[in-house]
């Protein structure tokens, strides 16, 4: 740092300075009564200009010193302005910390999202490789296809989730009518495990969006097929409140240990049922509570290991006029 950039900073003292003389100068001549005594005055002038330069230079040295040190945490700051700006860039750099340790993190659940979800949709591949070396049947076929789509949809709506704003539209839909198209598309497994099911509800109309909607609902029936033994239960059913609109999806499957259930939608999540009973992601119960987030519904869910597990879309009661009729 030179020392001519180093005075444009140090203006205002110099500016006090040259002020403070002036004044000095204007009561000494007024003291005098005209009797201006040259010597006196420029003898003053060089006195206090040496006090100055001394004072600027000082000031010249422990700027360039805290220059040098500007690494140095510890580096003392020489007027109020730089203590604050001291501290308001340490803040930025945690801040700056958190921030990439927050990227950091997302990174890493990615990257474990991939690995599983690479893992988890070889099965239904390996399956379709061996039907095609066998008689094949096309109800199996279909299954596999499904699970398939089942994953590539995860995948695609998890990278479509932080930019969600620009590919929603609400509509008033019926949710039971979204319900039974998805547990149509699931009819094989149903059948195939012999899965009871029981729809308590005809219609019930919400406002959301259909497509992403159908994703929510696609991911707790899911669940709920895979959790549910062979033989089992399930129970579609709907509430209205004065507060809210509810839809139900019960099982009578394993459940879900207490200790798992307040983590069921954190994100790569899998618990107690998902190491032992099936190879899981745990992304699908985190993706379907983000959404709902979102959209402007949550989910809750309640459940007792070895007896049944239920969980709940809740929909608010307001009612929008403007908001346009779902085509049927």
């Amino acid at each position: 740092m030179s020392f001519l950039r180093f005075l444009t900073y140090e203006k205002p003292y110099i500016i006090l300075y040259l002020t403070g003389l002036v004044i000095t100068s204007a009561v000494f001549f007024t003291e005098s009564k005209g009797g201006w005594t040259w010597g006196t005055f420029f003898y003053a002038f060089l006195i206090t200009s040496l006090v100055l330069l001394g004072f600027l230079l000082i000031r010249y040295q422990q700027t360039k010193q805290v220059v040098s040190q500007l690494d140095n945490e510890d580096f003392d700051s020489l007027s109020l302005e730089g203590e604050l700006s001291k501290t308001h860039i340490e803040e930025l750099k945690r801040e700056h910390i958190r921030e990439m340790n927050r990227i950091q993190e997302v990174q890493n659940e990615h990257d474990d999202f991939i690995v599983s979800w690479f893992h988890e949709i070889k099965t239904p591949i390996a399956v379709l490789r061996l039907l095609s070396q066998t008689e094949l049947d096309p109800n199996s076929i279909k299954e596999e296809i499904t699970k398939i789509e089942h994953y590539v949809n995860q995948a695609l709506y998890y990278a479509k989730l932080d930019s969600f704003n620009q590919d929603y539209d609400i509509q008033q839909c019926d949710i039971i009518r979204i319900t039974k198209e998805t547990v149509k598309s699931h009819s094989k497994t149903f059948f195939s495990k012999k899965i009871r099911l029981q729809f308590e509800a005809t219609s019930l109309e919400v406002q959301s969006d259909p497509k992403w909607l159908q994703f929510i609902v696609e991911q707790l029936v899911t669940n709920s097929l895979k959790y549910t033994e062979p033989g089992g239960e399930m129970t579609i059913s709907s509430l209205e409140t004065p507060k809210e609109k509810q839809l139900l999806i019960r099982d009578n499957g394993i459940g879900i240990s207490q200790k798992d259930l307040p983590r069921i939608f954190n994100r790569g999540f899998t618990g107690e049922t998902g190491r032992i009973h099936a190879k899981s992601t745990g992304m699908g119960l985190y993706l379907a509570q983000q959404l709902c987030n979102k959209l402007g519904h949550y989910i809750s869910c309640t459940s007792k290991a070895g007896e049944f597990t239920e969980f709940i879309i809740h929909f608010p009661q307001d009612h929008d006029p403007y908001i346009k009729i779902h085509d049927e």
